[in-house]
């Protein structure tokens, strides 16, 4: 594992729990009461921290269209949100600007975020039309704003697009390690919620050995013994929520049984 995912996660399989904001000013679906954004990020935190989760990661999935090069007034609350609600986190936090790796190491450095996750390498045929993230920008952006420390966890199959790297996934993965120098690597399925395909996982694992794997999308309380198994960690969202619906707040029972799921996963093997 790199220093840096150790240092923030520890000897455990981390599972890292999604806030999902609801919709920041300037998004479509915006309801324009900011302080209710708070209060449901705020009870989102503190159900997943009560759960045992072992960090948790503020992300804007309702900005729904997504962009490239995201509206400031959303990074700025975003921002104002974890800063309202910064003296109650008590776990590890990670941010993620969708689908803006600059604005999400901006976010990251502003917060002080530990870890920060994106879509930082490759080339997409997307929703959002052509794709081409430059890895290269946003780890000298994140250098220069002083958070060399700040964990970059690269999301390398993109939810709403698809490669146009015609490589196999393994292959891509070994070059992203190899050129960008990630601090984790992640797999996902076709859009958010949807699971990653446990052949992607055991294939990529094998690739990038000294390379943290994780699950970024789609795991359940009745597959995540079987990710752990395999991957280095996971990263959930939707299955948490009240009836495992992404757009829904979270469910303080869905999480605390998924939690009680990977304890008993972790004391049947000595690395999950």
């Amino acid at each position: 594992m790199t220093e840096r995912f150790r240092r923030i996660f520890g000897p455990h399989k981390p599972v890292i729990a999604m806030v999902h904001l609801a919709a920041l000013p300037g998004a479509p679906l915006h309801g324009g009461d900011l302080e209710a954004i708070v209060e449901g990020a705020r009870a989102d935190l503190h159900a997943l921290q009560a759960a045992g989760v072992d960090a948790v990661m503020f992300g804007n999935e309702n900005d729904r269209p997504y962009e490239f090069e995201v509206d400031r007034a959303s990074t700025a609350t975003m921002a104002y949100v974890i800063g309202r609600l910064r003296g109650e986190i008590t776990v590890p936090f990670g941010v993620d600007v969708l689908w803006d790796p600059m604005s999400t190491v901006a976010l990251a450095a502003a917060t002080g975020a530990a870890f920060m996750r994106e879509i930082f390498t490759g080339s997409y045929a997307s929703d959002m039309g052509p794709w081409t993230p430059d890895a290269g920008r946003a780890m000298r952006y994140r250098n220069r704003l002083g958070r060399a420390d700040c964990a970059m966890l690269f999301n390398i199959s993109a939810e709403f697009a698809d490669s146009l790297d015609r490589r196999p996934l393994p292959d891509r993965a070994r070059s992203a390690v190899f050129s960008s120098i990630p601090d984790a690597v992640l797999v996902s399925g076709q859009i958010t919620g949807e699971a990653a395909r446990m052949e992607d996982l055991e294939a990529v694992k094998r690739a990038v050995r000294d390379v943290p794997v994780l699950a970024n999308t789609g795991v359940r309380h009745d597959t995540v013994a079987d990710v752990l198994r395999i991957a280095d960690g996971c990263i959930v969202g939707s299955a948490l929520k009240i009836d495992g619906h992404t757009w829904n707040p979270v469910d303080p029972d869905r999480a605390r049984a998924f939690m009680a799921l990977v304890r008993q996963t972790r004391q049947g093997g000595a690395h999950a």
